[in-house]
């Protein structure tokens, strides 16, 4: 049953869209609809689209201390609004309302709270003279408008990433969430509205069509989108006719690499906290393990124990570790990946959906496979563990680094030479030493090769939403 009708929000209030209408906001624990969200138009985006392109003009001008302040006065209503926050964002992704609390409200916070200081120490180089009676400065500038796309996986928290630090920067910003994920999105903006001038942060809903729109639209100058490779393609494609700056997080098959000396139980529990977090919808998610010829069975059977023990369920389960799928589409490709898994694979345990109502899906490890199998090489994004048995450290190192992929992975040993080396030899933009998936706002977090380029978070995620100029003045007489 639909109880709520959700609305655009463009230069700083809720407004619908055009044409009226609407696609369906499911409820992943019961795969009920419970609300209507626009499904925004070509005549949507351009109304968002001038709104920040209005908003711009003035943002860019207020100083770092007004924009900084701006945001730590939004960080804290995010904070006092974390149980609006939550139950937004659990009943539209089905996640544990505990974990999202403890999890990820905090996080959150931090990342705006960091742009907010970053504003302020926007560096450049020292201003010289580098030609004789020529005085030479840099000034870092907002590149403009910014056309973002977030995901379904993360909604909020991937919304903080895309939005604080354009805005931090002076830049004015049209948002998209995930057709099947917009609640906490809109909840954001509804909020930043008190802080933030009118227009500087737009959201608009919308299916892949309301996307496309956004990316191909002439006002914007760059765009940033978290989602699949194929989305990521289709963004730089589009954009590279209009010469757009991209900024392009996509998916990820973090291998989880253990050698024989490695505590067993510790690394097992270590990596399925990290694998099942989120029923394992995380691009960097623990779920590709290469182990050792000594560890590899004990390995098997410690995370096997694991999965056993991890509690799964809806929103009415309090202690749930994770929760369901986030839509019927990625159920049912967890389900024909594992369906299709090849005679020499073994279940060793999980490998079916739970219940008929929703799309929740066991924790499941699978032993046995080989480098060329789909489970190995393409991206799951469910709860599902799968264990390869290497021979030696170069092994190791190819079968990690071969995938497309180029975004997280972690090193389990208690050898230091063994773990810089490997450090040094994996083609990732994130290596965890005897852990995995911390991420903190001061560190970069993006990947390479088909991973994408552009970081998120750091000063070095800052700095993409710059663009730099150089100013020289005659001194001479």
């Amino acid at each position: 049953m639909t109880d709520r009708t959700l609305q655009n929000f463009v230069n700083g209030k809720f407004v619908d869209a055009s044409d009226g209408r609407t696609s369906d906001v499911i409820d992943p624990s019961t795969g009920e609809v419970y609300a209507q969200a626009p499904v925004s138009n070509r005549q949507d985006v351009d109304a968002a689209m001038q709104a920040a392109a209005n908003a711009f003009e003035g943002w860019r001008d207020s100083t770092p201390s007004e924009r900084s302040l701006a945001l730590l006065r939004f960080a804290d209503a995010v904070e006092k609004r974390a149980d609006d926050i939550v139950a937004a964002e659990t009943r539209n992704t089905g996640k544990p309302v505990a974990l999202t609390t403890s999890e990820e409200i905090p996080p959150a916070v931090d990342q705006i709270r960091f742009f907010a200081g970053a504003a302020r120490v926007l560096e450049g180089r020292s201003a010289g003279e580098y030609m004789k009676d020529h005085t030479s400065m840099i000034r870092r500038e907002p590149i403009g408008v910014c056309a973002q796309v977030t995901p379904w996986n993360y909604p909020m928290m991937m919304a903080v990433w895309k939005f604080a630090p354009a805005i931090a920067a002076g830049n004015a910003v049209v948002l998209k969430p995930s057709d099947t994920t917009p609640v906490s999105t809109l909840l954001l903006a509804e909020i930043a509205a008190e802080f933030l001038p009118p227009g500087v942060f737009n959201v608009i809903c919308g299916d892949r069509d309301t996307g496309r729109e956004l990316i191909s639209h002439p006002t914007p100058s760059m765009v940033s989108i978290t989602g699949s490779v194929r989305a990521g393609m289709e963004v730089a494609r589009t954009a590279a006719d209009d010469l757009k700056r991209v900024h392009l997080e996509l998916g990820g098959k973090a291998p989880v690499v253990v050698f024989d000396d490695a505590d067993v139980a510790a690394t097992a529990e270590g990596i399925a906290g990290a694998g099942y977090f989120n029923a394992g919808q995380d691009c960097t998610a623990a779920t590709r393990v290469l182990a050792g010829p000594g560890v590899a069975a004990d390995l098997t059977a410690a995370l096997a124990e694991q999965a056993n023990n991890t509690t799964t369920g809806g929103l009415d389960v309090p202690d749930a570790y994770f929760g369901p799928l986030n839509n019927p589409n990625q159920l049912a490709r967890v389900e024909g990946m594992v369906g299709r898994r090849p005679s020499h694979a073994e279940v060793v345990t999980g490998g079916h959906r739970v219940g008929e109502r929703g799309y929740l899906y066991a924790p499941t490890v699978i032993a046995g496979l080989q480098q060329d199998d789909e489970m190995i090489q393409d991206e799951i994004f469910g709860p599902v563990i799968t264990v390869q048995r290497f021979t030696d450290e170069d092994e190791a190192v190819r079968w990690a680094n071969g995938v497309k992929y180029g975004l997280a992975s972690s090193v389990w040993t208690k050898d230091h030479g063994r773990a810089m080396r490997m450090a040094k030899r994996l083609d990732f933009g994130a290596v965890w030493i005897n852990t995995h998936i911390p991420i903190v706002a001061e560190m970069p977090h993006g990947g390479f090769k088909h991973s994408g380029y552009g970081k998120d978070l750091s000063m070095y995620g800052f700095e993409d939403y710059t663009r730099i100029k150089h100013v020289m003045s005659y001194i001479g007489s």
